[in-house]
């Protein structure tokens, strides 16, 4: 392990992916089994996602399903990675993370992000339309300040008022520019665009306003990363979520994951193995000597303080033995341990 990946944090985000055959309560029960996992290994933070109406995702209430996690583990920082701030009152998601905080003290992260749903069929549902993504950095605004007592309005966020829940922004998009002049951390991706990422970590640190949530910038860099015995296996990792990718590319739904064998048993149109192929390209995908050469590239590049993994397949024994296999080689837990 080098000095580089010695001082850079790593955690685990899973999004709850349910697999072809499964049920979503199986799904959810894993993301909570592969908590108690990421814990015993020394991930720094275990984040779960919000999707709403997507039949291959069990995940649709983040802070719900965060809770059962704090409540099945007991070290690991816990939160959301995140939770969609234009589908929620500002004020409800205050209290929700109150409430988190009040009963796993020290333990609870704020991971937001701007997205309104997938499809306009989600959006009608929630109510929502694509414009509201633009009043993130208000409802942002709004959000912290249900924590500080500072809201107008002369109502007072309980529990939340007075506890301090560390906020992150997801940087999709416009989340970069919003996070720095915040002065509040970053999480961005993806891996396979390497050259947009370093742009908006550069964007980020070079507008970054310091604040009481946080003194300097703080850059979380997401994505996947499958390691395995051998380089052939750690791209069959990678397959299942390639093809539902593709899936909901060419059809519009993103289904449960499907077995690798199956997947590359398929006879695919010329479209579906363009995106396929692209699905699989520009992780981070290898043997444990592999991977740990690519973090080295990834984190001198970035500078990035931490890697948030993303990894999701069919196999749940090899993403297990993934996660193993990753956090020898970064020595999961031996990085600072502050927020």
């Amino acid at each position: 392990m080098t000095p580089t990946i010695a001082r850079t944090r790593f955690s685990a985000l899973d999004r709850s992916r349910i697999r072809a055959g499964g049920t979503a309560a199986r799904a959810l029960r894993d993301t909570v089994e592969l908590a108690r996992e990421a814990e015993r290994l020394g991930y720094h933070r275990f984040w779960v996602s919000e999707h709403h109406g997507v039949p291959g995702v069990a995940g649709s209430a983040p802070t719900v399903l965060a809770a059962a996690v704090a409540a099945a583990t007991s070290r690991v920082r816990v939160g959301t990675g995140g939770v969609m701030l234009p589908n929620h009152r500002p004020l409800v998601v205050a209290e929700q993370f109150g409430v988190l905080e009040s009963l796993f003290p020290g333990r609870i992260d704020m991971g937001l992000g701007r997205s309104v749903g997938f499809t306009d069929g989600v959006r009608r549902a929630l109510g929502r339309d694509k414009d509201d993504a633009d009043d993130f950095e208000a409802q942002l605004a709004e959000l912290l300040g249900w924590f500080r007592g500072t809201s107008p309005t002369g109502v007072h966020a309980r529990p939340a008022e007075g506890l301090t829940v560390p906020p992150f922004v997801l940087a999709m998009g416009e989340g970069a520019d919003v996070a720095a002049r915040a002065g509040l951390p970053m999480v961005i991706g993806d891996l396979r665009d390497r050259d947009r990422m370093r742009r908006g970590v550069d964007r980020y640190r070079a507008g970054f306003r310091p604040s009481r949530w946080s003194p300097e910038p703080y850059v979380v860099v997401s994505g996947t990363i499958a390691v395995a015995g051998t380089p052939e296996a750690a791209r069959r990792l990678l397959v299942p979520e390639a093809w539902s990718m593709t899936h909901a590319r060419t059809r519009g739904s993103f289904p449960p994951l499907p077995p690798a064998e199956e997947v590359e048993a398929r006879t695919m149109t010329a479209r579906e193995r363009e995106l396929y192929e692209a699905g699989l390209a520009g992780h981070i995908a290898g043997t444990e000597e592999q991977v740990a050469a690519e973090l080295e590239r990834l984190v001198a590049q970035t500078g990035a303080q931490e890697v948030l993994v993303t990894t999701s397949t069919y196999d749940r024994e090899a993403l297990l033995d993934s996660y193993r296999r990753l956090a020898r080689v970064v020595g999961a837990g031996t990085a600072a341990t502050p927020a």
